[in-house]
């Protein structure tokens, strides 16, 4: 479980960079695609194995990121579906943003219990849901107005913090008007 994270990331950065060369338009830009993929793996380090890399396949399957199509000669493709490339090709963890449109209303607040023995990964959840705009409730409750699943997820994938999180859309908060207007909403 400890790797999980970061072989679904190798997993889907493979895909991407397979995707990107198949369309390339001369060798030059496959060398620089290839150059580019292998820089991005240097930072994913780990070997993986038959059964743990079946399993996070499965896994991105469920979420939708994947997508496996059984041929007629018994083999298995799998490919990255729309929502899969825009992970593998945007999310950067240092560029993670959340789109300050329309409020819709509803509250989106991360709630967390998360272990001593993850002390970091509890430190670096806290200090980058601070950056991409959330204000802190209470400890370890922090909210925000915008749509954000996409971004949470990510980021607790990223820090293998699954189980220690939760991401709950509240329709009224009885301090509201303080967070509307901490968040200058009207």
């Amino acid at each position: 479980m400890r790797n999980l994270c970061k072989i679904k990331r190798k997993i889907l950065i493979l895909l991407d960079g397979g995707i990107r060369i198949t369309f390339a338009y001369s060798h030059r830009r496959k060398w620089q695609i290839t150059q580019s993929v292998l820089r991005e793996l240097e930072n994913v380090e780990l070997e993986i194995d038959d059964q743990a890399l079946n399993k996070n396949i499965n896994q991105l399957c469920q979420t939708k990121l994947l997508e496996k199509k059984k041929n007629s000669d018994g083999t298995i493709t799998i490919f990255l579906t729309e929502k899969g490339k825009k992970k593998a090709i945007t999310y950067n963890l240092d560029k993670i943003e959340i789109e300050k449109k329309n409020w819709d209303g509803k509250w989106r607040i991360v709630v967390f219990d998360i272990p001593e023995r993850k002390r970091k990964g509890r430190d670096a959840l806290r200090d980058k849901i601070k950056k991409i705009g959330f204000l802190e409730l209470q400890k370890s409750v922090w909210v925000c107005p915008y749509d954000c699943k996409d971004q949470i997820d990510y980021i607790v994938e990223f820090f293998d913090l699954r189980q220690y999180v939760r991401l709950i859309i509240a329709e009224h908060i009885d301090n509201e008007s303080y967070l509307k207007n901490k968040f200058n909403l009207k």
